[in-house]
Parts: structure tokens; C-alpha cells; sequence
């Protein structure tokens, strides 16, 4: 994020968001073009996708490795789609986490008011749970990934990433649907605390891997350093036990340290080869697909995008900041299907059985504005919610949603 401090970061992102226009769509382009010139000189917060805080890019090797796993059934065809089959839900507020419940409904967690709303899969009705205590939101911070226990189906628990006054954490609460709407949700039992937080980077998704473990991934929150550092947590993908100890088989020892070297990871997801691929935001010049290893180092700061340096592993797909600034992402039909802020689309990336760099096609752009979070709904649907009421689009009639998507 440059020489910026804490408090020039604050002050820069309030003046970020309180100039943001409310506008009808149609008009946004105009609105966009006058401001990225003031935003360009006095809005570079160094933010998830703020318009223009990145500097000129630099120009690095391409070396990388394409990894190609083992075969799986069938390699996705060359060319995909992704088509709307439905508006699920409409009027979400700020949504950031989504968690799909047995038997189809879905959980949604609001970022700025702190809330997790059930939406039945169905007829869309949305019923709220309760407001998680201790929430603090701010910037990029708030309640922000959901996930179900493994054995969600005998205990009930709700595992969600959120910030607090001092710090990011993971707490789990009992979901009792037998309570009353807005008092459904027990009081949080805090499994793991200390993420660095900040007005940015704040990471924020939490997944369930086919191991059982709970993974997390935690930005550095603006201060580069963290990434590097294998003693902190930010700038790091966490792996967990269900009750918040450092995962068995961790790569460094007594340590929740799964990978480094990372700026921002918002997106997790497993394939059938049980490979794990995150997303993460770049800065100066590439956002990331990344296929994760334990141990490894992804490069940030040192590195970003395919540099071939030494020591630091490329990712697997790249992409203009302008095009993506991705969040979350899921796996359906052999591809990676990664959700756009500032790029206001939803990316596919082919990964089963796929020789050499795969070929990323982008669909709906500019159709539903910001794309937060990507979740696969079993086959060939998708999950999919907009961000157009964090603060940072331009909100419409209805919005945020939840969109299904057929994809192939």
C-alpha cells in the first residue's frame, strides 16, 4: 500500500466513500470517468478494488507452473457458460458470507450491520437470525465468511470470521431454529482470535476443507510486512481443527500457518482432486488464482502475478486489477468460477485435466455490478451474490442479490 500510515489510509478511505455517487447504472460510466481522475490523485487507499490506488505496473518473468493435476472425468469443454436462471433474493444488505444449509436454504451474513439472515432456497424469504455480538465494522472489516460444522448435522454450529475492536476472529454459535426469528443464534464461543485487522486487507472467507479442517484466509492489512512474517497471522491462509488448535500436519510447527506470502485471499475452494485454490487481490498490476501447497510462499510483497523469482510460487492464472479484484470463488463443472468487485463479472478458469496455462472467460459483465461471493449449488448451478450496498457501488432497485447461475 505505499509509505501511507493507518491514519492517512482512514483518512483516504472515508473521503473515498463519503464522495461515492448514488447512481442509476445507465449513468455510471460518465460518473466513473471523472472520477477516477480525482480518485486516481487522492484515493489511493491501497483498498480491495479502490479505482485507481495501484502504481504503474512493472514488468516481471513469466515463468510459472500450470499446475494440471491428475485426470479427472471429463476435461470442461473450451468454451463455457453461465447463464441467470433466477433472482433468488433481493434487498441484502452489504452481504459478504454465504453458507448453504441442508436440505437447500441458504445462510447470508450482512458485513456492515452484523446480522446472518436465512433465505429459503426456494421462494426467497429471508428470515434473520440474529445479530452476532461483538462485531465491529469499519472499512473492509466487519461480519464478514460463514461455514457449516462438519457435523453441523448433530451440533448445529455456525463457524463466522468477523472484526472486533482489537482484532479479526473465528467464533462458532449454536443456530436453534425452534427460538424465535432474531434470537436463533447462541451467543459466540471465540475458537480463534488475534488476525490483525484494519481499515483494508482484513481476508475474511473460512471453508471447511475435505479434511474437516477449517481454513482461513487472513490479509496483511495494508502493512506488507505481515506476509513475510511467519510469526504473524496476517498475510497468511490459516489451517485449523474444528475447535480452533493448529491443524495436524501443519507445514510449521505448533503454528495455524498453512501458506505466506499473501495480500488479500477472499476465495476458497476445493476440487475433486481435493487440490485447493484461492483467490487473492493484487495491487500494482495482477490479481490471482493461486493453487495452494502448505509451506509454500505466494511472494507478496516481494512478488505479484507470475514473476518466476525464486522461492516463491506463481499462480496459476492472472489478471489486470481493472478485471477482476476478486472474492469469493467455487468449483462446479471442472472450473473455477471467481466472483468481481471492481471487475463486475464472474470469471471461469478451467482446472480439471487441463495441459499447460488454462484460457479464463468472463461472463455477465457489468450486468449485476459488484459480484461478492460465488458458492457451488450442486451440478451445474452456482450460488452467486452482489456487493453493490457495501458502500463502494452504485446500488439499484432490489439490490444486493442472490443469483442462480447455470454454468457449463
Amino acid at each position: 500500500m505505499g509509505t501511507c500510515g493507518a491514519r492517512a489510509v482512514y483518512e483516504q478511505y472515508k473521503r473515498c466513500v463519503e464522495g461515492t455517487l448514488i447512481v442509476q447504472r445507465p449513468a455510471v460510466t460518465a460518473v466513473l470517468t471523472a472520477a477516477a481522475l480525482v480518485l486516481a490523485v487522492g484515493c489511493s487507499s491501497g483498498g480491495e478494488d479502490a479505482p485507481d490506488n495501484r502504481k504503474s505496473p512493472s514488468e516481471r518473468g513469466r515463468q510459472s507452473e500450470s499446475p494440471t493435476g491428475k485426470p479427472g472425468a471429463q476435461p470442461p469443454p473450451e468454451k463455457g457458460s453461465a447463464k441467470v436462471t433466477r433472482t433468488l433474493a433481493t434487498g441484502l444488505a452489504s452481504p459478504w458470507g454465504l453458507a448453504a444449509l441442508p436440505g437447500g436454504d441458504l445462510l447470508v451474513s450482512s458485513r456492515d450491520e452484523g446480522t446472518i439472515t436465512r433465505v429459503d432456497g426456494t421462494t426467497g424469504k429471508k428470515t434473520e437470525l440474529g445479530s452476532v455480538p461483538g462485531v465491529s465494522p469499519g472499512g473492509e472489516g466487519g461480519l464478514m465468511g460463514l461455514a457449516l460444522s462438519p457435523s453441523y448435522a448433530s451440533d448445529h454450529m455456525v463457524y463466522a470470521y468477523f472484526t472486533t475492536e482489537s482484532d479479526n476472529r473465528i467464533a462458532r454459535m449454536l443456530y436453534d431454529e425452534k427460538k424465535p426469528a432474531g434470537e436463533q443464534l447462541g451467543a459466540p464461543d471465540t475458537i480463534f482470535k488475534g488476525i490483525p485487522k484494519g481499515m483494508i486487507h482484513n481476508g475474511g472467507r473460512i471453508a471447511f476443507g475435505p479434511d474437516k479442517m477449517l481454513y482461513a484466509g487472513a490479509g496483511e492489512t495494508g502493512d506488507t510486512d505481515l506476509a513475510q512474517d511467519k510469526k504473524s497471522l496476517g498475510g497468511k491462509i490459516l489451517r485449523l481443527t474444528p475447535d480452533g488448535e493448529p491443524a495436524p500436519g501443519n507445514p510449521f510447527a505448533d503454528s495455524p500457518v498453512y501458506s505466506l506470502g499473501h495480500r488479500n485471499v477472499q476465495g476458497l475452494a476445493w476440487d475433486e482432486q481435493k487440490r485447493l485454490w484461492a483467490s487473492e487481490f493484487g495491487q500494482d498490476t495482477w490479481d490471482e488464482l493461486n493453487e495452494i501447497k502448505a509451506g509454500e510462499n505466494y511472494g507478496w510483497p516481494k512478488a505479484e502475478g507470475k514473476a518466476g523469482e525464486e522461492g516463491f510460487r506463481d499462480p496459476l492464472a492472472q489478471w489486470k486489477t481493472s478485471e477482476a479484484s476478486p472474492s469469493g470463488i467455487a468449483y462446479a463443472e471442472g472450473s473455477v468460477w471467481m466472483a468481481g468487485l471492481r471487475g463486475e463479472r464472474l470469471w471461469r478458469i478451467p482446472v480439471r485435466d487441463v495441459e499447460g496455462e488454462p484460457k479464463p472467460q468472463s461472463f455477465l459483465k457489468g450486468e449485476y455490478g459488484r459480484l461478492r461471493t460465488v458458492l457451488a449449488a450442486g451440478g451445474d448451478k452456482l450460488w452467486l451474490v452482489t456487493n453493490e450496498t457495501d458502500s463502494r457501488g452504485t446500488p439499484e432497485k432490489g439490490d444486493d442479490k442472490i443469483l442462480e447461475v447455470e454454468v457449463e
